[in-house]
């Protein structure tokens, strides 16, 4: 196996690969030809650019803004999928075997694919690009101290760690493309930057009182713990979990306490326990609206600034202080 899928090819556990995996990898393997076109050393080039394949749309982005014309990306997960829940089918897996190169975010966060992860990374480079975080930079909510929060890329400043292991993932790959992925990634580490302290600017505008953000899911951690606001997510980390009366009400009675004017959707969950958030507070004779939808677990549409990591992170922190202030 490949060192770069061991030691976080999800954290804390794997889970062994089912039969029918084993049985679906086998059958492609044999009737595609070879797993994939290059592997390390390869002569990529524009002309035959390594297959890229990313499970997420964030880390899809990073890798086609590093790895520039010597790559080809594509994304398993498109706008509105939810990660937590995702399960590999059998063109996935044809998609997976073909690539030179996977890239995944780790930490449990695609859960349903770790038997799929595991298998394809002893016969390929298989990278979590979560791996090079500092322990004690994870999140680990409440509860559920043994798995840590998997959304890193609402914190931009671990979301740029993620962005140099790409870099180093796309070299060790591609070794004569390095002058070109380091000069790709170091100018799009400086948007970066850039990106990080407009954040900050946008949510220090927030009056501190109303600084709550109440979102579907717990999704959001890392965001409130890097920009200065409390967050509250309805569900837990992982969009399996589900929500109790009783917490529900809890919330209800903490956003009228404090009038908070506005609650937001997430364009991969389902909408359901926000409205009920909002009827709560109706018949406690508070006024609370939808401030917007966020884009948690996906990206937008392919296209749109929302499909890009930069323009999603721009769009929700945009949202949240709009409605918020």
């Amino acid at each position: 196996m490949h060192s770069s899928a061991v030691g976080t090819v999800l954290r804390p556990a794997l889970h062994f690969a089912h039969l029918l995996v084993a049985v679906l990898l086998g059958v492609v393997a044999t009737s595609c030809g070879p797993a994939s076109s290059g592997g390390p050393g390869a002569a990529y080039s524009k002309d035959n650019p390594a297959d890229v394949v990313a499970t997420i749309g964030m880390i899809a982005d990073v890798a086609a803004r590093v790895g520039g014309e010597r790559v080809r990306v594509r994304s398993l997960m498109g706008a509105g999928v939810d990660p937590h829940l995702y399960k590999a089918s059998p063109g996935d897996i044809r998609t997976l075997t073909g690539a030179d190169l996977v890239l995944y975010n780790g930490l449990l966060l695609e859960g349903k694919m770790t038997d799929v992860l595991v298998r394809l990374a002893a016969t390929k480079p298989v990278v979590a690009v979560s791996e090079r975080i500092p322990e004690e930079r994870l999140m680990h909510p409440a509860g559920a101290h043994e798995h840590a929060d998997p959304h890193i890329w609402f914190d931009v400043s671990l979301w740029m760690l993620a962005a140099e292991r790409i870099r180093d993932a796309l070299i060790a790959l591609d070794p004569a493309g390095k002058d070109m992925y380091t000069a790709n990634a170091a100018a799009y580490l400086e948007e970066m930057r850039a990106l990080d302290a407009e954040v900050r600017t946008k949510v220090a505008a927030i009056p501190e009182a109303k600084r709550l953000l109440v979102t579907a899911h717990d999704a959001f951690g890392y965001f409130g713990r890097a920009y200065g606001i409390e967050v509250r997510g309805i569900q837990g980390i992982s969009t399996e979990a589900e929500a109790s009366l009783k917490d529900i009400n809890t919330l209800v009675d903490d956003l009228v306490a404090r009038k908070v004017p506005a609650v937001f959707v997430e364009s991969s969950v389902p909408r359901k326990t926000i409205e009920a958030l909002i009827e709560g507070a109706a018949s406690r004779g508070h006024s609370l609206r939808i401030g917007g939808e966020l884009f948690s677990d996906a990206m937008g549409a392919a296209g749109t600034a929302e499909g890009t990591y930069i323009g999603m992170v721009r769009h929700n922190v945009d949202a949240i202080a709009g409605a918020l202030r």
